[in-house]
């Protein structure tokens, strides 16, 4: 197991490039390790490695994607949510408790939030609808990065026109958060709830709007037309 590991650290050292190091460091507002690849380049090395694991049981896969998150490399945990998607199938209800821990203990950056929550974190409570009382758990968290996985965990399911009331409550929960990255995380789910329940989501920022931060309001009315945004953004 150590071994695949050190090849795909390997390979993304040998990819590095010093430019696009900089480049991520400037982009996130958190410090951050870094190699330096590209988001392309790491899906192709992910790819890769993954078509040569000779074991692709969820724990095997699982405890690969434990190691790839201790190191705190945005590029390796990057691999690891690609990995911890791709074994959605054999999903059970008891893991939950690991990516409840991945995002306590791991997730330190917006990238790592989003790209854990949006699809493994996400497929898994569509699989299992009964876990929404746990993302509400972690809007309460003291930890910004849980508080914002509370939300972005549903932005698929959103799109999908899924746990309308589930997401107004969570909305509820973050409503007065001061940190931006939360604000943004709870506008965006409701953005994607406004694809399929646009009326909806308009009447709730509209009953909201006067407390609501801005950024948030201007995340959740996004994609709506015209004539509502500026309704929503009239004080």
């Amino acid at each position: 197991m150590n071994s695949i590991i050190k090849k795909i650290r390997t390979e993304l050292i040998r990819n590095a490039d010093e430019k696009t190091r900089i480049q991520g460091e400037k982009f996130s507002k958190e410090k951050i390790k870094i190699h330096g690849l590209k988001s392309a380049q790491v899906r192709e090395i992910s790819k890769t490695y993954y078509k040569q694991l000779p074991d692709k049981a969820k724990s095997t896969v699982f405890a690969l994607c434990e190691e790839l998150w201790k190191t705190g490399f945005i590029e390796e945990t990057g691999i690891a949510c690609i990995w911890s998607y791709n074994v959605r199938k054999q999903y059970v209800s008891e893991d939950f408790k690991v990516f409840e821990r991945w995002v306590n203990n791991y997730v330190t950056n917006w990238a790592a939030c989003d790209a854990l929550c949006n699809h493994t974190v996400g497929t898994f409570i569509e699989m299992y609808p009964s876990f929404l009382s746990g993302l509400k758990k972690w809007a309460r968290s003291k930890n910004r990065w849980v508080k914002r996985a509370s939300a972005v965990s549903l932005i698929v399911p959103a799109r999908k026109g899924k746990f309308l009331d589930d997401i107004f409550e969570i909305a509820d929960i973050l409503h007065f958060d001061t940190d931006d990255m939360v604000q943004k995380g709870y506008g965006w789910m409701l953005k994607a709830a406004s694809e399929a329940h646009q009326k909806e989501v308009f009447n709730y920022v509209m009953s909201k709007k006067t407390t609501m931060p801005r950024t948030s309001l201007r995340y959740a009315i996004e994609k709506m037309p015209q004539p509502l945004k500026a309704k929503a953004m009239t004080k």
